[in-house]
């Protein structure tokens, strides 16, 4: 029993190291993003991509390719190869580390494996993983193919929103897997209400982080950097006419993602005042109180993200770009508190 344990408890943190490092390129890809640095690769070469330029000459090749996008002909026309350099570094070292995900999970498997900690059960959501890695990756190289034709200067953002809430997806599947070989039976308890409310509070957050996805996407937090009105206006005008503003105007794109982020914030609050009955284990009265801290702590980031964008400089991090990346991080990390709040608190025993 405490071989198994062993065996289980290693793979576990295999798999926490995993959700540890995909956090990380989530961030990676925020960075890529805040520095304009997602269209600077125009291929998709998986094993030669690995390595960056070696010489002038390669450097020299890969920015006559860069030139020949839309990006650098209507917005960077202006770049040097030092410009082009930054740029590809951010875009390279995000692609670098997906493929350090893959090796790790490789080795990991085989490593675990040899060792016979993988039992047949574990199997078939490993498999499910790698897939869902490798179709990640293949979402990531049709996002980055959007924005190398036509007039776009920018990645569409709907194909921004899909990568980056498929890989939320991912990154709460390894969770939930984490979680089912490490945490122990007698920590989990039973309160029916608490759970509906659970779900219910994750279906709106993989809502608003679509949105704010989009609000990434069209690059929309200084076309109303005040608060608490939208540029003066509680309700603004013509947000809805026609159908397609839900997901194209940046002011409807940022109505919605300020109206969720305080229903959440209510709905975080009735969570918190209906788990106040949940005293069976003493685990859970020390972490009930975290979704109100992350929410509490994302909905204040919310406001100095939109409040600082006046001073977003074009190629320069200031603090606007800081604001954004912790909001990004701690809206992750208040995902990953929630489900596993929906993994310790079921229906019935």
């Amino acid at each position: 029993m405490k071989e198994m344990y062993k065996g289980q408890k290693a793979v576990a943190n295999w798999i926490f190291i995993g959700v540890a490092m995909l956090l990380v390129q989530v961030l990676l890809g925020g960075i890529t993003r805040l520095t304009g640095s997602g269209l600077s690769i125009t291929e998709w070469n998986v094993v030669t991509g690995a390595l960056p330029p070696l010489n002038e000459a390669a450097w020299q090749q890969e920015f006559l390719k860069y030139q020949q996008t839309p990006q650098y002909q209507l917005l960077n026309s202006d770049f040097t190869l030092r410009n082009f350099k930054f740029i590809f570094f951010w875009e390279w070292f995000h692609r670098f580390w997906a493929r350090l995900i893959g090796v790790v999970f490789i080795v990991g498997f085989v490593y675990l494996l040899a060792k016979r900690y993988l039992k047949t059960a574990m199997i078939q959501p490993l498999l499910i993983l790698f897939v869902m890695g490798a179709l990640q990756g293949a979402i990531g190289w049709i996002m980055v193919a959007s924005g190398l034709t036509g007039d776009a200067v920018y990645v569409k953002p709907t194909k921004l929103a899909l990568h980056f809430v498929f890989a939320l997806v991912l990154i709460s599947y390894a969770w939930w897997f984490a979680l089912a070989l490490r945490v122990k039976k007698e920590t989990i308890v039973y309160y029916k209400p608490v759970r509906k409310l659970t779900l219910v509070i994750i279906a709106f957050l993989f809502l608003q982080l679509v949105y704010g996805a989009l609000m990434a996407g069209h690059k929309a937090a200084n076309t109303a950097a005040t608060w608490p009105t939208i540029n003066g206006d509680w309700l603004p005008a013509n947000m809805f006419s026609p159908l397609l503003h839900l997901v194209d105007n940046k002011i409807t794109v940022h109505f919605i993602h300020r109206g969720l982020a305080y229903l959440l914030v209510a709905l975080t609050l009735l969570w918190t005042f209906k788990a106040r009955n949940i005293t069976t284990t003493a685990f859970f009265n020390k972490v009930k109180l975290l979704p109100l801290l992350f929410i509490g702590v994302q909905l204040l980031l919310g406001i100095f993200s939109v409040l600082t964008s006046t001073g977003i400089v074009a190629n320069k991090w200031g603090m606007f770009e800081w604001m954004a990346q912790l909001h990004q991080l701690t809206g992750m990390l208040y995902l990953l508190v929630m489900v596993a709040m929906l993994y310790l608190v079921r229906k019935q025993a």
